[in-house]
């Protein structure tokens, strides 16, 4: 993450920019246990590991960020921006899960706004793109965009990247992986041999372990006072989740039959973004009490998967 950091200093990345290039590089090891669930007919595990992934990443990223961080402060413009993509996704996922929607024309609504909020981000406020925009809407996104940037008064600039940091954060991706690849298949051994059901080793074991990678990136962020890049990593990162991880696969392999655990696990996704985004977009950020409640919602969503995979 440090490198990364470098990395986007180097290239003048807006908050949100930066929050999206940490959580690719940090969402390999869910994306990389997900596909190789799918691929191994494993359906339950793969949907559990993106999508218990991004519970948890709501309550790590942001509630153990905001605990750690003491305070994370964020623009409500910030917020909205960021949150409606994520709620956006979230819906989508629950659409593909439940079946509502087949999972490749899933995959198509999720791309779509997602490449949208990407050209936006990474296009010049001026250019022809936004100049096809509404005037009140340009003004709007221009203020959110620019309100990303004003916490970086008071956050510590990072050195610009040198081809060392490259090669470095290069390496520690394969690493993370092969890491990810060989923890699932071992992960699913130890599954079955005990008989613990798919959605609790996906769900809770693996899609835990593989966001320590996102929580490490949103704690090290939050703690150098950049919230806008804290809050971008934790939505974005499901976000990626969801595209990379469970939709695009699933349109190549298939969600299998629809699986009242995994509708519950998704449904924790969707209204656990929708009472974190609620809480920050209130109260211009979440403190340490707010990140607090957060982390036991978490604990509670355990409760109610152990108790539904024991009944």
């Amino acid at each position: 993450m440090s490198r990364l950091e470098r990395i986007g200093e180097r290239l003048g990345l807006s908050e949100a920019l930066l929050g999206i290039v940490a959580a690719i590089a940090a969402d390999a090891p869910e994306i990389s246990a997900a596909v190789s669930a799918l691929a191994s007919h494993q359906q339950s595990v793969g949907a559990g590991v993106v999508l218990g992934s991004n519970v948890f990443n709501l309550a790590a990223l942001l509630g153990l960020g905001a605990v750690v961080a003491g305070q994370i402060w964020l623009h409500r413009r910030v917020v909205a921006l960021s949150g409606l993509i994520g709620l956006w996704i979230a819906l989508v996922a629950v659409l593909a899960v439940t079946g509502a929607v087949p999972v490749d024309w899933s995959l198509v609504l999720a791309v779509v706004v997602l490449a949208a909020y990407l050209v936006l981000l990474g296009t010049e406020a001026q250019g022809p793109v936004w100049r096809k925009l509404p005037e009140g809407w340009r003004t709007w996104l221009r203020s959110a965009v620019t309100e990303e940037e004003i916490e970086l008064d008071d956050a510590i600039r990072p050195a610009p990247a040198r081809w060392p940091d490259v090669a470095v954060a290069a390496v520690a991706l394969v690493v993370v992986v092969v890491a990810s690849v060989t923890m699932e298949h071992a992960a699913a051994d130890v599954g079955t041999r005990y008989r613990i059901p798919e959605i609790i080793t996906g769900g809770l074991i693996l899609a835990a372990v593989t966001s320590l990678p996102n929580a490490v990136a949103a704690v090290y962020l939050a703690s150098r006072g950049r919230g806008a890049a804290t809050l971008s990593t934790a939505l974005n990162s499901n976000t990626i989740n969801v595209v990379a991880g469970l939709l695009l696969p699933g349109a190549i392999l298939g969600l299998g039959p629809v699986s009242g655990r995994s509708v519950l696990v998704t449904l924790w996704y969707a209204g656990l973004t929708l009472v974190v985004l609620i809480v920050a977009y209130r109260y211009r950020g979440l403190s340490r009490r707010t990140g607090g409640l957060i982390v036991i919602a978490y604990l509670v969503f355990i409760a109610t998967l152990v108790a539904g995979a024991r009944a």
